[in-house]
């Protein structure tokens, strides 16, 4: 078949969702590039949605489906449990914005630092990326050092210091406009690899900051982290007085009420959060040692606030509404029982994925642990996986636009190459899953495209 011929999957796609490719050619008149989010990005349209509820959403032209987005990993409890959304609703009738210090975000913040091993203070963002620009910013005062270790695949987010390192060539930044002086200033070290950190360390001896990585494995799952490196990285930043920041922006309150770091046995100092500690509303946070954390303190000395402490504002940090939302959820995460059931399905739903690629002789993985999924297709990717071949990998990822089109054709919304779990995902919404995922291939096989 002819590169970028249509398929009847294509075809099927665009009479499936006529009303989504109406609202996209409206949206490209209104939108910079017609989306407002770039892993949105989907050929020939985005799908648009109109409403959901627990494991299930449905799209502007009435199409029922079964949502592993769960708003990009925020909805652990799914699409408007009862007690979160009972919480903002009350809580919009006492005011969305108070532009004042508050109740809720005191005890948010005092809830964040039960769970989190390595939480002795919090300083809330509104977003994963804010709260990886934050933490970087906050190693670096702390330090006096300039240069942070990150590791190649790893996402941080998609400010200028994020996109050194994160896509092939990891010598590029993986955006135009960034500049040069501040790309030079990320280190990219090799997923696995401590002797790639410690020879970055020694190159640039009393120059590194921190070492940044996420615990769970690169750009979600797709580059997977062993925990002898988690451990070993921990002991090397310690030896050297380096500053180990966990971006947990994805694992936190889902691996564990914990998050990975308390799974694995590996504290950071710092670790960045998102998604889940808000309980589905806009929000991030930066959390830590309180030593490091002081540099954002006010010392009530005019010099040295003006000199020698962390700049940090946000219209809206720790807003009343994701206040609410976020220590009501984070209240239910603590009980232990939302992670586990999760990761009961994301166990079950990786295990029936990994039959079908059997049964149907296709070349693939199914990645991820805890309640998150990744499918990888094209050959030698079991290899890739033992040997950590970046580049190998997220190529794997880019292969699944056409499965992503079949999946939503037989009812199913993956997050481009996988997705999570939640509590609102049962035996039915997981075996409902695996079948979609059979006749999918099966539609791929009769393409000649598996």
């Amino acid at each position: 078949m002819a590169v970028g011929a249509p398929t009847t999957i294509d075809d099927a796609f665009r009479k499936r969702f006529p009303k989504s490719a109406e609202l996209y050619a409206r949206s490209r008149r209104a939108i910079a590039g017609g989306i407002t989010h770039d892993s949105r990005n989907f050929a020939p349209f985005p799908i648009y949605i109109e409403r959901a509820d627990g494991s299930r959403k449905w799209d502007v032209d009435g199409n029922e489906l079964i949502d592993h987005w769960m708003g990009h990993g925020a909805l652990l409890l799914g699409h408007n449990h009862p007690q979160v959304t009972a919480a903002v609703a009350e809580q919009v009738h006492k005011g969305t914005h108070y532009g004042a210090c508050h109740e809720l975000e005191v005890a948010w913040a005092e809830q964040i630092n039960r769970m989190v091993p390595s939480s002795e203070w919090v300083r809330f963002a509104m977003s994963g990326t804010e709260a990886t620009m934050l933490a970087m910013r906050d190693a670096r005062a702390y330090t006096g050092r300039v240069k942070i270790i990150r590791f190649a695949g790893h996402f941080h987010g998609w400010h200028d210091y994020a996109m050194a390192g994160y896509q092939p060539p990891f010598d590029t930044p993986t955006s135009t406009g960034v500049p040069k002086a501040v790309a030079e200033s990320m280190l990219v070290a090799y997923p696995n690899n401590i002797d790639s950190v410690r020879e970055l360390l020694d190159a640039h001896p009393g120059e590194v900051a921190a070492v940044i990585v996420e615990p769970g494995g690169g750009s979600n799952g797709i580059v997977p982290t062993s925990v002898p490196f988690l451990r070993d990285l921990r002991t090397l930043t310690s030896q050297r007085g380096v500053v180990l920041i966990f971006d947990e922006v994805i694992t936190g309150f889902r691996y564990s009420p914990g998050g990975a770091q308390q799974v694995y046995g590996v504290t950071p100092d710092v670790t960045t959060l998102a998604k889940i500690v808000a309980g589905g509303l806009p929000g991030g946070a930066v959390v830590g040692k309180r030593d490091i954390l002081q540099v954002q303190t006010f010392k009530g000395e005019l010099h040295k606030d003006r000199f020698e402490r962390v700049l940090q504002q946000g219209t809206f940090n720790a807003n009343p509404l994701s206040a609410a939302a976020g220590f009501t959820a984070l209240r239910i995460v603590a009980e232990g029982w939302p992670t586990e059931q999760a990761n009961q399905a994301g166990e079950q739903l990786r295990a029936g994925l990994r039959d079908v690629f059997e049964r149907r002789g296709v070349a693939g993985v199914v990645l991820g642990e805890s309640s998150v999924f990744q499918i990888l297709l094209g050959e030698g990717m079991e290899q890739a996986v033992e040997t950590t071949d970046v580049q190998r990998l997220m190529a794997g990822r880019g292969a699944v636009n056409t499965l992503r089109k079949a999946m939503l054709l037989n009812g199913v919304d993956l997050m481009r190459s996988g997705g999570f779990t939640s509590i609102v995902h049962q035996d039915e919404e997981l075996a409902h899953t695996v079948s979609a995922f059979d006749r999918s291939l099966e539609a791929l096989q009769r393409e000649g495209l598996a």
